[in-house]
């Protein structure tokens, strides 16, 4: 009979109901834009061990503080989910954040040669200097390039790079000299060098996109230390940004090798913000395979982890708008071993009326094998037609959708035209269509990696140099827009049940906003900023009134 009883008490006990237990952090007196199904909107937020445990309305929230609690007064600001950037070359970008010159947000050219000048006389006589994108002459007030003598001017003791996306950049004299460049015969295939009137070369070297990747690799990379100094400051400057997530398409200049800087940060347990990575398979498939073979669909944590095949699946597709009989059997045969080791890809694409190339060979594989539950997803594809996106939807096939119509809209709008311009890129379609839309930037050689500039750009349709192009009926809400940059984002790194939304049970990644992003004028969503970014209930960024949080956690 005692040990009927005993057993009796011991099963009521584990029955029971638990005590709640007190939250790590409360937030309190905000504005929490959940991202949830109904878009709803809270006053206050409770996290325990890394997660959201309760949202409702201050009193609420504050019931579940305890003594070791601590409060967060929001003070009415506005709180977001962490924002994700669903295209992001992060890895890449990091590598050499702190050896690069920074011209993303410079107003004009007079602003950025400045920067020019400034880095110049922190760094030794002799050091390169260089510029690997992210502007747009369109954002400068002089609405110009660069010449050789301005950047002579600003760094004369210095080698000095400066490109422009891919298809244009501009050395000085010593740069120059330091890559042994004379004449066209010293440049990559397909490329040469630009002269003025009287046949004089002016420093400047145009060329495909192919051309000038191979001419930036020839440029010193930064050290191994300096590697690991970039990644930590610019995932800090992406937390700056609201930013907690990134996925990584790899891309150009990037290589395996260049991967050990992430994988030591992480290893540290430094990093700030969550990263899906992936890989490309390049020239040698078989060697790709051999590499692959020990890191399944997902291996990692919830910081880190490997995502699938990246943008650069097979050459022979990759800006290819003809693509043969052969190079759309080569892709098939990788996408189809992709399928059946249940990876994801995701793939460039730019041209709408060439996009039945790539769908077919997706429609031959999924014949075989469903790829619907890999989230796999084309990239770009501004122009997407509707029966482009029902195709997509058909496969599952989600769309990553960039802010290139921002820096290039004006040379869109000539190219396609008017009508074409004003649909680019038709999200609204896409939404009704139910096909998955994730928001990024394509940054940094291309574009800004703020995705609060994206952000604008989605709600007011206009190009950095203020031309309004996009129709409203192509224009999305807030909320739709700040779904594509959560919940739509985090699909992409299929983790959506885990993060994306301030919902219970997920991880708490968030951002306090400078500005309340559901209000304030659209022309001020640009600028914008976190004034408190949260990574699984940790601060990873504070400043302002919250700066002390940081500096005690």
């Amino acid at each position: 009979m005692r040990f009927l009883l005993t057993g009796l008490m011991t099963a009521l006990f584990l029955a029971a109901p638990a005590w709640p237990q007190a939250a790590d952090t409360i937030l309190v007196n905000g504005k929490i834009v959940t991202v949830d199904a109904q878009a709803s909107v809270r006053q206050a937020l409770a996290i325990r061990d890394g997660k959201i445990t309760a949202a409702g309305s201050t009193a609420e929230i504050r019931k579940l503080a305890g003594p070791r609690t601590r409060t967060i007064d929001l003070e009415g600001r506005t709180v977001i989910p962490g924002l994700i950037d669903s295209h992001l070359h992060a890895i890449r970008a990091a590598l050499s954040f702190s050896s690069e010159v920074n011209w993303i947000g410079a107003s004009t050219l007079a602003e950025a040669l400045g920067r020019i000048r400034q880095a110049a006389q922190t760094k030794k006589p002799g050091s390169w200097l260089i510029v690997a994108g992210g502007w747009n002459v369109s954002q400068f007030r002089e609405n110009r390039r660069p010449t050789q003598a301005e950047l002579v001017a600003a760094a004369p003791n210095n080698p000095v790079y400066v490109q422009l996306a891919y298809g244009w950049v501009m050395l000085t004299p010593a740069a120059l000299e330091a890559l042994h460049i004379t004449s066209d015969a010293d440049v990559p295939q397909n490329s040469k060098l630009e002269r003025d009137a009287a046949g004089k070369p002016t420093g400047a070297i145009s060329g495909s996109q192919a051309a000038i990747i191979a001419l930036f690799d020839k440029l010193p990379k930064p050290t191994y230390e300096e590697q690991l100094e970039g990644t930590r400051k610019f995932f800090r400057e992406l937390n700056r940004l609201g930013l907690t997530g990134v996925v990584d398409p790899q891309g150009g200049n990037l290589t395996p090798r260049d991967y050990g800087a992430l994988f030591q940060v992480w290893r540290e347990r430094q990093l700030t913000l969550r990263v899906a990575y992936s890989l490309s398979p390049g020239a040698d498939f078989a060697e790709f395979q051999t590499l692959t073979r020990m890191l399944p669909m997902g291996f990692g944590d919830e910081m880190l982890h490997f995502n699938g095949l990246g943008e650069t699946v097979t050459a022979g597709m990759y800006n290819n708008d003809k693509p043969t009989d052969a190079q759309k059997q080569q892709y098939y045969e990788i996408a189809k071993w992709a399928a059946e080791h249940r990876y994801g890809l995701t793939q460039h694409w730019m041209h709408d009326a060439s996009a039945g190339e790539l769908l077919s060979v997706l429609e031959r594989v999924n014949r075989e094998t469903p790829i619907a539950p890999l989230h796999w997803s084309i990239a770009h594809l501004n122009d997407a037609s509707a029966e482009t996106l029902r195709r997509m939807k058909a496969l599952g096939v989600g769309w990553t959708v960039q802010d290139a119509m921002y820096f290039g809209g004006e040379d869109f709008r000539q190219q396609e035209g008017v009508a074409a311009a004003r649909r680019a890129p038709p999200v609204e379609t896409a939404k009704e269509i139910g096909v998955v839309v994730g928001g990024g930037t394509d940054a940094h050689r291309v574009a800004s990696y703020n995705p609060f500039t994206a952000l604008q750009w989605f709600l007011d349709g206009k190009t950095v140099g203020g031309a309004a192009l996009r129709g409203p009926e192509e224009t999305p809400n807030r909320a739709d827009a700040l779904r594509f940059y959560t919940l739509g984002s985090a699909w992409f790194s299929h983790d959506e049940d885990k993060r994306g939304s301030l919902e219970v049970g997920k991880l708490a990644d968030l951002a306090v906003l400078s500005k309340d992003y559901l209000t304030v004028p659209v022309d001020q969503v640009g600028s914008t900023e976190s004034l408190l970014t949260m990574v699984g209930g940790k601060i990873v960024y504070a400043v302002g009134p919250y700066q002390r949080l940081e500096e005690g956690r």
